[in-house]
Formats: C-alpha cells, structure tokens, sequence
C-alpha cells in the first residue's frame, strides 16, 4: 500500500518523459534511449513510467500514451501542480511563446521573450524554470521534444490567448498530426 501512494503522485520528469514518449511517435524505444534523450536516470525513467501509469497517462504496458488524459492534466492540471512564473532575465533557450510552434502566430516584443536558463542559449529573456534541470539540452537534440515542452510551457505560464493555442496545437500533435 505504501508503495501505491509513494507512485502515484506524478513528478516534473514524468512530463518531460511522456513528452518524449510523443515526440518518438510510432517507433519503439527501450528504456535506455528514453534516458539517454531525455536526461532522465534509467531508474527514474521506469519510476515515471510507473507513475504515468499509476496515474492513467499510460496504457497497463507503460508503452503507449493515453493521449484524452494526458491532453486533459495538461490543460487543466499541469498549471497547478507544477507552476511556472517569469523571472530574471538571463540567456537561454526559447520556451511557451516564444519558441515555435508558437512563435510564428504570436508577435512579441525582445523583451517579452522567455528562455529555460542555458548558457550556451542564444536567446535574452526572462527566465522560466524547466519541469527538469535537463529539459533545455533535452530540447536541444530533438526539435519535436523542444516544441511539445514549449506548449507545455506555455500552458504553465502563458496568458489566455496563448494558452488556448497551445492547447489546440498539442490536442492536435497528440490526435496524430505532425508532433
């Protein structure tokens, strides 16, 4: 019974996996490569799949997700348990906003621009912290993760307009469009 409610509630992580999970589409991966691509731990990859199960935002064999739920924690969850609220402006990678696929409908200004704080960013702006502390580099090698965390963002911290177009884009890419 303990072991049950230790599992059950989700961690920042668990996202950045099941994000990963999506952004691989219909090709199959070991828990390794889940790892390796996300910045995840191998043991903490199986405790977030154990979790997203546990949870209902992954099927009984932890290998595919369930994308109503998780479209729905997203959309109405995720700004509650894991908040996000800008901070000092650094450099860094773009992220909600300002990173595609939201970046080209969404006009902002230099200095409403935010970033995951990353050294080697290219990008000044107000800072947001990432789900994971691997989640910038993370982003980095794989460009459909980079966008996915970036609505995911967008729905933690954007203002309603954004929000609203970042949730059509992921129930989108989560129905089978281009992820």
């Amino acid at each position: 019974m303990l072991m049950a409610n230790k599992l059950s509630g989700l961690k920042p992580q668990d996202i950045l996996v099941l994000m990963k999970i999506v952004a691989l589409g219909e090709k199959t991966w070991r828990i390794a490569d889940l790892a390796q691509e996300s910045g995840v731990s191998p043991s903490e990859v199986c405790m977030a799949l154990e979790r997203a199960r546990g949870v209902g935002l992954l099927d009984s064999s932890k290998r595919k997700v369930m994308k109503g739920p998780v479209l729905e924690f997203l959309k109405y969850g995720l700004k509650y348990v894991f908040p996000a609220h800008p901070g000092s402006v650094c450099r860094g990678v773009p992220t909600a906003h300002s990173a595609q696929p939201l970046a080209k409908a969404i006009v902002s200004e230099d200095s409403d621009q935010l970033v995951w704080p990353d050294e080697n960013g290219e990008v000044r702006g107000q800072s947001i912290e990432p789900l994971y502390p691997s989640v910038p580099q993370a982003a980095l090698r794989d460009p459909k993760l980079h966008e996915l965390l970036a609505l995911v963002d967008a729905l933690r911290v954007g203002r309603a307009r954004e929000q609203k177009m970042a949730a059509e884009e992921l129930a989108r890419r989560l129905s089978g469009g281009s992820a």
